[in-house]
């Protein structure tokens, strides 16, 4: 069966690497009932990953006439005598409206109904969720024949509910566990809660000497304890004792506002140098001079451009620029997009010798391309962190940026200080759908 690239934009493109069959159709009967059958209407659906019912649907409601699909033989009638050119461009408007992602064109997209009855597609690629047109006559059959579900769905509630039940047993037996330990305990009192050793007060009455004694003390005690089981111990009344064991409280409670007292002058001094190094930090030169030598170089490059140089100047013009390898990338980035406010990915696309010449063939020249691109995020610009995916894919698929590149820069991204970011949450289902397309390749 001969196959085509999915979407017209894309038919030029030999490695494209999403396509379906090429449209068959047959005209049957006689009269006012001849109609066009759709031999194949299966498999484009198939390769669509949309119900065949919706195509056909699609058909009857931009031709007016009438449409049926049936589940059982499989077969798409659409009455009237229609040829095939006609319904292949029928088809490529279905495409648009509910196969392509709005955002990147990628057909790898999910119909999602919302709660308030809107239709979306969301992008395995990008992310983008694209919002269809609800007064399309389509709309309204979607809507009362849902697509189904992932088969895998029921699958993974039944995961869902095996670990909670595994994780209720786990918290049933640690309970079990605590319980033995606090029963143990009661029976099995520990040697230093049942071993009191008294302090003697020497002459001089210092701290010292009621410092409890070496644990090799306590263990002869113990064991006088259990050879003299006999003998029967009480507590010394007498005045001079009462005085003796005031003294010893209230020793102890001196000792204890010392050590509050050397604590919190040891941490007066932490919380001033603290805020010490914070200031020098802030108004550290080397930082403000490394932030006016980025915006020199952005200046700089802004000249260039403005002059209308082209690639190959521009290349030998960014050599007698000063600033390391990654500061003239980034400085060339933010020159690029200078003024755009959003459509970032299509900028960049329009000015991608520029970039490559920037880049150049170097080894990691496409990381500092990829740092350049999160630094420019980072910059209080909500519309580029939102753009993130549009612009990877847009690089990646004028190969600006390879694969490999882009998996190790979000990994390091995820696992590095600024993990937190907004922009690996964006980029996630690109590298998802990367890593998901190299599998397939694989497997075929």
């Amino acid at each position: 069966m001969a196959l085509q690239n999915i979407g017209a934009a894309n038919s030029d493109d030999a490695f494209y690497r999403y396509k379906m069959p090429r449209m068959i159709t047959k005209i049957e009967g006689r009269g006012n009932g001849i109609k066009t059958n759709v031999v194949n209407m299966v498999d484009i659906a198939k390769a669509l990953a949309r119900p065949a019912s919706y195509t056909t649907k699609h058909f009857g409601c931009e031709l007016g006439a009438q449409s049926k699909f049936d589940e059982k033989t499989g077969t798409s009638l659409v009455n009237g005598a229609h040829d095939t050119a006609k319904l292949a461009g029928l088809l490529e408007i279905f495409i648009k409206k509910y196969v392509q992602c709005y955002g990147c064109g990628n057909p790898e997209t999910e119909i999602i109904i919302t709660k308030n009855q809107m239709i979306q597609l969301k992008c395995a690629a990008c992310g983008f969720i694209s919002d269809v047109d609800m007064r399309d006559k389509l709309t309204t059959f979607i809507l009362k024949n849902p697509p189904e579900s992932k088969k895998g769905a029921k699958d993974k509630k039944a995961m869902r509910r095996a670990e909670k039940e595994r994780l209720k047993e786990g918290e049933v037996a640690d309970e079990e566990l605590k319980k033995l330990k606090k029963e143990t305990k009661k029976k099995v009192p520990s040697k230093e809660a049942s071993v009191k050793p008294t302090s003697k007060k020497k002459a001089s009455g210092s701290d010292e000497d009621h410092a409890s004694p070496p644990k090799r003390h306590v263990n002869i005690r113990e064991e006088e304890d259990e050879e003299e089981d006999d003998v029967q111990w009480q507590t010394d009344t007498s005045m001079e004792a009462a005085k003796q064991r005031i003294q010893e409280q209230l020793n102890a409670v001196t000792a204890e506002m010392v050590m509050l007292s050397t604590n919190e002058t040891e941490k007066k001094p932490k919380a001033a140098t603290s805020k010490a190094v914070s200031a020098s930090s802030k108004d550290d030169p080397k930082a403000e001079n490394g932030q006016r030598i980025s915006e020199t170089l952005v200046e700089e490059v802004k000249v260039h451009l403005k002059k209308g140089v082209t690639a190959s100047q521009f290349r030998s013009l960014l050599g007698s620029l000063s600033g390391s390898p990654q500061d003239i990338v980034t400085a060339v980035y933010e020159a690029l997009l200078d003024g755009v406010e959003k459509g970032f990915a299509k900028e960049l696309i329009k000015k991608k010798g520029y970039l490559l010449a920037s880049v150049g063939q170097e080894d990691g020249s496409q990381l500092r391309l990829l740092r350049a691109l999160e630094e420019f995020c980072g910059k209080s610009n909500p519309a580029a962190v939102k753009e993130v995916a549009l612009v990877l894919k847009a690089l990646y698929d004028a190969d600006v940026l390879e694969e490999e590149f882009i998996v190790q820069w979000y990994q390091e991204g995820v696992a590095g200080v600024e993990k937190d970011s907004k922009i690996w949450k964006n980029v996630k289902p690109f590298v998802d759908w990367l890593q998901s397309a190299e599998s397939e390749s694989e497997e075929d």
